[in-house]
């Protein structure tokens, strides 16, 4: 489904991100694999990529920082080739707590990291993508942007941004053949969701109309499926990856 292609999935080391990597590259991709910190998990990732016959590098930079987004680009370009896919997975964590326990700073910092962390890569892949007139940028964002839970203040509010932002650039861009959409999962089955209580985890269950939670392969069959020409005439889409538990 996407032979040919070369994707830039950031946040890639691990849960939703390397699913995503490896999904893609077994469908022709050729997947840069962005990483912050886990070197180590990020590399088992291109690995496993490599050893089923793909293509993949593992490529770090803080995806809050222009200067690092940049020069990530520019390595993936100069050895895999231009990017025709860019998924923004990149997440920046944040307190659960009550709203009127927040301090400003740890409230802005969720806000500013988490558009940050979309809006440089996004900035950096666009000037080649509309040169040549075609690309696909897919967002991961959250069913907590529209049904948000106690304590996710921050995480609904960053959230809801980046879904603002993508529906601008699905506007903008689809004059210049650019697609933008998002992916909006539920509760997902990964190392950041493994501190939530098994009562929550089996209320979410109870409540889903497919009885179980998301795993990371999922979300991204979602994202495959919005890369590929399949979806072609699709963007500015809001896709809930929640089993029925969040529908728009």
């Amino acid at each position: 489904m996407l032979e040919g292609r070369i994707a830039l999935v950031t946040g890639a080391s691990r849960g939703i991100g390397a699913a995503t990597a490896k999904l893609l590259a077994a469908n022709g991709a050729a997947v840069a694999v962005n990483f912050r910190e886990n070197e180590g998990a990020a590399r088992a990732v291109v690995e496993g990529i490599l050893g089923a016959g793909g293509k993949a590098m593992a490529v770090r930079a803080d995806v809050r920082d222009a200067a690092q987004v940049q020069a990530m680009v520019e390595a993936v370009g100069r050895k895999l080739g231009p990017i025709d896919v860019l998924v923004s997975n990149a997440s920046i964590g944040f307190p659960v707590k009550p709203f009127t326990e927040f301090r400003w700073e740890e409230f802005a910092a969720k806000l500013d990291g988490e558009l940050q962390a979309t809006f440089h890569p996004c900035q950096a892949v666009l000037p080649g993508m509309i040169a040549r007139r075609s690309g696909c940028i897919v967002a991961i964002s959250s069913g907590l942007a529209r049904r948000s839970g106690p304590g996710f203040s921050a995480h609904s509010t960053a959230k809801s941004g980046l879904d603002g932002l993508m529906r601008s650039l699905a506007l903008e861009l689809g004059p210049h053949g650019i697609r933008v959409n998002v992916v909006a999962p539920g509760l997902t089955d990964t190392d950041a969701t493994a501190h939530l209580p098994e009562q929550a985890r089996q209320m979410t269950v109870r409540t889903t109309p497919m009885g179980r939670i998301g795993e990371p392969d999922d979300v991204a069959g979602a994202v495959l499926m919005l890369a590929s020409d399949h979806a072609r005439f699709v963007t500015g889409a809001w896709i809930s990856v929640s089993g029925g538990a969040l529908m728009p």
